[in-house]
């Protein structure tokens, strides 16, 4: 029973099959937002989900027979605990307090395309790797956000109370500006004032947009490669000893099969 887990779980096809159920799951999430579709296919909709689900169910039992008796390894990887988190809400009842937590639980279903595809979990994984990086990065925005809401405050509050009237609206304002949306209305506004007032508007944009996102951006390609090279130490890693003795079993049985089918062709 566990070489046959073993088999179906190793299978391209099986990888390929949760992928289209996550993807069918998700589509079904779309049409249970429309309220014709529902009241004319609403039994349909739940009947499916809840076959996607059992499905899931197994997908995560074959997932742990592959592996006994040393459960512990299915558990020690984090994207087969999320995915198992993932199916213990969705068996919440959709009723009382918990239907909220219920409908967020199914909806948690679509994330799992992140755990199927590997190209996507190392995305997450160099992003997860890359908080502590970009926290220094944060820290720096921070102080240019501070330094600027400060003196825009002082600069245009009296002009343009609107944007600049505190320290609080300044700062929106700046995040406004950071975004590159429609922030030349704020500065011809200012310029109306000053004419030099561009002056403060562009060298926010400079530090605030090209500097800042570039540092993210070099932050997040340094844990890029060095999750890659993780993630091939792991391929790389050493066969433990169950490893080789299940590859044994699995050789013996193929063989056996073989001989099998000689000896029937020989009689």
């Amino acid at each position: 029973m566990k070489l046959f887990a073993q088999r179906v779980v190793n299978h391209a096809f099986f990888d390929y099959s949760i992928i289209a159920l996550i993807l069918i799951n998700a589509v079904i999430l779309g049409l249970e937002t429309s309220p014709d579709i529902m009241r004319l296919y609403g039994q349909q909709l739940e009947f499916s989900s809840g076959v996607i689900l059992a499905l899931f169910i197994l997908e995560a039992l074959l997932k742990m027979l592959a592996v006994m008796p040393r459960l512990s390894l299915y558990f020690k990887d984090g994207w087969n605990l999320f995915d198992f988190s993932v199916i213990v809400l969705s068996l919440l009842p959709a009723t009382g307090e918990l239907a909220m937590v219920a409908r967020l639980a199914r909806l948690l279903r679509v994330m799992r395309l992140i755990s199927t595809i590997p190209e996507l979990r190392l995305i997450v994984s160099t992003l997860i790797r890359s908080l502590p990086g970009m926290s220094h990065v944060i820290m720096l925005m921070g102080v240019i956000f501070y330094m600027y809401g400060v003196a825009g405050y002082h600069l245009f509050a009296t002009h343009d109370p609107q944007h600049w009237g505190s320290l609080g609206i300044s700062l929106l304002s700046l995040f406004r500006v950071v975004t590159l949306e429609d922030w030349t209305d704020l500065m011809y506004t200012a310029m109306e004032m000053n004419s030099y007032s561009w002056i403060y508007f562009v060298s926010f944009v400079v530090m605030g947009t090209f500097v800042i996102i570039n540092l993210f951006i070099a932050v997040v390609l340094n844990n890029l490669d060095e999750a890659k090279q993780e993630q091939l130490k792991e391929l790389q890693g050493p066969v433990g000893k169950d490893d080789i003795l299940d590859e044994l079993k699995t050789t013996q049985l193929a063989l056996q099969r073989l001989q099998e089918k000689i000896e029937r062709m020989t009689e």
